[in-house]
């Protein structure tokens, strides 16, 4: 038994020292290379179109929402057919990862402001995907702005005294060592009593994010005034430097001020509301205030008369007395208000019938032409008295007509249809046609604003019931001459 334990393997030295140097050989191979990615391992590959590496470098890490999927595994020219050269990043990424969208974006990023570089990838939302060793094209690549590229925008001149100013800072800042220390020191109790400080802002009550955006309405209300502003301070400063000289008044003005901010403090929110109030009825005053310069020349005639008019008023007012007191008397007395609740009602009921009518006198004038037509229908008279001017129209017997019975609206036929019709009586065949409108629009509520009664288009050789084509859009108005 001795003999075989020692020919073991494992009792062999040698061999145990060989396989531990190759197995740490092979670790560290593998660590080594494991930026580049493992052996043997399946990839993901695309290419991606950039207009330049921008610092990039083979195995740089490519990274979709913040976690490494891939490296970079090498980078290659090439060159458009405009003649324009771009690099091409061939990537390879994890099998895992799903297939990336075509319409996926890219962006080179820095890692830190060193200037290590990795390639974030976007996912797009299209249903078609990439597949192995497609390409993303030049135009889906956002290029970055790089830090030298910022500075850039600075002249020389800049750049040099902005070198300048961080020595002197920081110079200036290294010699200040033991201030800094205390100032850190003393910077604890401000900050126990920043807390409940700041807790108090950003309480909802506080209404601290409407600050700022009051803050620019309200300079965006004085902007237009910045001139007068920049004359007020002027005018403070002549009026502060003389009183510069009389400190004690102002400091007995000034020893006042605490009994008056907590009488303000105490008053001001009851006038809070009374302030709203007045500035919503100004707000509401405005366009009555624009229209007062148009109305200038009216009112200066009426101002001149109410000048000579002023001294009669006191007789007036007098007059004015006894009217008065018959006014409280009415509405004192009980009868009045039953009377004014009928007087209601009734408005309530005739408010419908007034909607319909008032269109139709104030857009179509419609009442006055009745009573126009009334009195020129009228207007023939003999000794006896006025008559009524009619015309009877003799009419063919035709089916449905109006010289007899008819179980239908009147529907022709017309003359050319009609046997032994002569030229005298063709005009009665060809009107024998109801023309009907039992409901034209008034311009009332709910209608087309048309006055259609009395403006119909005669339309001969066929029926026309309901609506039938206006001959003009109006109709005829009232003409009041100013003088």
């Amino acid at each position: 038994m001795s003999s075989r334990r020692s020919q073991s393997p494992l009792a062999n030295r040698i061999l145990i020292g060989s396989l531990t140097v190759l197995v740490l050989i092979i670790a560290v191979f593998l660590a080594y290379n494991a930026n580049s990615g493992l052996p043997f391992v399946p990839t993901y590959d695309l290419n991606v179109q950039v207009p330049d590496a921008a610092g990039l470098l083979a195995s740089d890490g490519v990274m979709i929402g913040g976690t490494r999927v891939g490296y970079i595994g090498s980078i290659t020219a090439a060159k458009l057919p405009g003649g324009k050269v771009i690099a091409v990043l061939h990537l390879k990424l994890n099998q895992t990862l799903s297939r990336l969208p075509v319409d996926s974006t890219d962006l080179i990023r820095p890692v830190s402001p060193l200037g290590l570089k990795y390639l974030q990838i976007t996912r797009g939302r299209s249903s078609r995907t990439l597949a192995p060793g497609a390409t993303i094209p030049l135009s889906h690549t956002s290029e970055p702005v790089e830090i030298d590229d910022f500075f850039d925008m600075f002249s020389p001149k800049v750049r040099r005294a902005s070198q300048v100013n961080l020595n002197n800072l920081g110079d200036g800042l290294a010699g200040r060592g033991n201030d800094l220390n205390e100032a850190l020191g003393e910077v604890q109790p401000l900050v126990d009593n920043l807390l409940p400080v700041m807790s108090n802002l950003l309480r909802p009550a506080t209404q601290w994010a409407q600050l700022f955006p009051s803050l620019e309405r309200a300079a965006h209300e004085v902007v237009t005034v910045a001139h007068q502003q920049a004359d007020l301070f002027k005018g403070i400063d002549l009026t502060f430097t003389p009183l510069s000289r009389h400190t004690q008044a102002l400091q007995a003005a000034i020893t006042g001020g605490p009994p008056a901010l907590r009488t303000a403090t105490r008053q001001l929110p009851a006038e809070a509301r009374f302030i709203d109030d007045t500035t919503n009825l100004f707000h509401r005053l405005r366009p009555a205030f624009a229209s007062l310069a148009d109305a200038s020349t009216q009112l200066a005639p009426a101002e001149t008369a109410g000048i000579r008019a002023l001294p009669r008023t006191p007789s007036l007012n007098r007059r004015l007395t006894a009217t008065l007191a018959a006014i409280q008397r009415l509405a004192q007395n009980q009868a009045t208000l039953p009377g004014l609740s009928l007087l209601t009602e009734t408005a309530q009921l005739i408010e419908p019938t007034v909607a319909f009518i008032e269109p139709a006198q104030t857009r179509c004038n419609y009442l006055a032409l009745f009573f126009r037509n009334l009195e020129n229908a009228l207007s023939e008279s003999d000794q006896v008295g006025t008559m009524l001017g009619v015309t009877a129209l003799a009419l063919p017997q035709l089916p449905n007509s109006e010289a007899g019975p008819s179980s239908a609206p009147a529907n022709g036929p017309p003359a050319s249809e009609v046997a032994g019709v002569t030229p005298l009586t063709k005009g009665n065949y060809d009107d024998s046609f109801l023309h009907s409108d039992p409901y034209p629009y008034t311009a009332a509520p709910g209608q087309p604003d048309v006055c259609e009664a009395g403006n119909e288009q005669y339309v001969k050789g066929r029926q026309v019931i309901g609506t039938a084509p206006l001959s003009q859009s109006g109709t005829e108005r009232t003409k009041r001459v100013l003088p």
